[in-house]
């Protein structure tokens, strides 16, 4: 007879990656645990994905209005604290931080923070719990390595720089990734002077260079948003009056005073719980599984960001989802990350599905490439879009292999694409698709014409 255990499985952490397998999990009728530290839903639902949505579309609307003509002699203000409200209040109706969720589907919800004696075994305070089986899905956290004064000096991060009472007047921000961007975007669009800082050569380093050239000129141009690259940021001040940023640049120590600082300077994987005392291998960068999730520790599989790898609520959720098949119907199912699609919330919106430039180059990989700007169409006239493009990828056998959309609709876009990708359809078969007349989709149409043979 098997030794008795409290659980058959226990899921550390209640983000997408993780939701979605004590979700699924618990259709096993076996007895399922969900450990949650903090909000259930995870940082995603409570901290960025809805309330980040939220508050860029009103920011987005907001100064949509403000720029056209017919408004430009209307006193268009707004109330800050009900823009904020307006968060929470979706947040609560998605289902933030609501655990009946998933007491409803017969999970048992542990409030605290888990920490492993051994393979089979973890602490919650003085309680300690038995299970079968661990998923963990314990998510990611800033990371702020090399950035000295963290401890002492006032800073807002990505989950709490949009959730403040009062609106600053000039707002500093580190990190000119997606979510540095998108910050830099919400404030600007409010009216708040910015300054926004990146390590790298170019604001969204992630994605090719016509991206990051397009957003910097959409920064400057229509926001007014002041871009520095090239420098490292070294170290957090304040004093009675203000705060400082030191940092680097050109071999050039510089200090720069502001009203507020915000850091995003992405995230790592959240690692403190006794992984060593349950055998299980990690590093700094994340914990080590094979392509089933499964750790060192064969009873004990990782899923979501905690592994360090690309940071995406699709891309967790699936891994929850076959991780959770998986151990119920004892298959061996890996996850096929083909077509899956990124998006920077912006104004115009950055998705890409497949490779880019960047990721073929690395690769030595030959590749056939077809560019539309969306002044080119006839949408760009009727709604008054002076930037944005539509690039398409295809290989030697025109097999479309990789897409980059910058455009108001590009969430909606890339859709398209990413079955293109993921199902290896054709330049002429994309083309060849009818789309709708006066719509940024005709873009999709004439960079696909453009990748076939000239008797097409």
């Amino acid at each position: 007879m098997g030794k008795k255990y409290d659980f058959k499985y226990i899921v550390i952490g209640s983000g997408p990656a993780g939701s979605t397998a004590a979700l699924t999990l618990a259709k096993s009728k076996k007895r399922v645990a969900l450990i949650e530290s903090r909000h259930y839903g995870g940082s995603n639902l409570n901290t960025r994905d809805v309330p980040y949505k939220v508050a860029l579309d009103f920011s987005h609307t907001y100064h949509k209005l403000s720029s056209y003509p017919e408004f430009r002699n209307q006193d268009l203000t707004f109330n800050f604290p009900t823009v904020t409200a307006r968060e929470l209040n979706t947040v609560m109706k998605t289902g933030g931080n609501d655990k009946k969720i998933f007491e409803n589907a017969g999970i048992v919800c542990i409030d605290g923070y888990a920490n492993f004696l051994d393979q089979h075994t973890i602490a919650i305070g003085q309680q300690k719990i038995t299970a079968e089986f661990f998923v963990i899905a314990t998510g990611s956290r800033l990371k702020t390595l090399g950035i000295s004064g963290t401890d002492h000096v006032d800073f807002l991060s990505p989950n709490t720089a949009i959730r403040i009472r009062r609106l600053p007047k000039v707002v500093t921000i580190v990190g000119g990734g997606s979510t540095g961007c998108e910050i830099a975007e919400y404030y600007a669009e409010l009216g708040v002077k910015v300054l926004l800082l990146e390590t790298s050569d170019q604001l969204l380093p992630r994605e090719d260079k016509e991206v990051s050239e397009t957003i910097s000129n959409y920064f400057s141009r229509h926001l007014g948003i002041s871009v520095l690259t090239s420098c490292k940021v070294v170290a957090l001040e304040e004093d009675n009056f203000s705060k400082y940023i030191i940092f680097q640049t050109n071999g050039v120590e510089k200090m720069i005073r502001t009203e507020c600082i915000i850091l995003a300077t992405g995230s790592e994987p959240i690692l403190d719980y006794g992984l060593e005392n349950a055998n299980i291998k990690f590093k700094n960068s994340g914990i080590t599984v094979d392509k089933l999730f499964q750790t060192s520790a064969k009873n004990i599989y990782a899923i979501g960001d905690c592994l360090g790898n690309e940071s995406s609520t699709e891309r967790a959720e699936k891994e929850g989802l076959t991780v959770a098949l998986n151990l119920v119907n004892k298959t061996k199912i890996t996850v096929d990350y083909k077509g899956m699609p990124r998006l920077v919330n912006l104004y115009p919106e950055v998705a890409t599905t497949g490779f880019n430039e960047n990721d073929l180059l690395r690769r030595d990989r030959g590749y056939k490439k077809a560019l539309v700007k969306l002044d080119e169409i006839s949408a760009s006239k009727i709604y008054g879009i002076e930037h944005g493009f539509i690039k398409l990828l295809a290989d030697k056998n025109n097999h479309i292999i990789g897409a980059t959309i910058v455009a108001p609709n590009a969430s909606l876009m890339i859709s398209e694409l990413s079955i293109a990708v993921r199902h290896n359809l054709t330049a002429l078969e994309l083309a060849s698709t009818p789309h709708v007349c006066n719509s940024f989709s005709e873009a999709i149409k004439l960079a696909a014409k453009k990748l076939l043979p000239k008797k097409h």
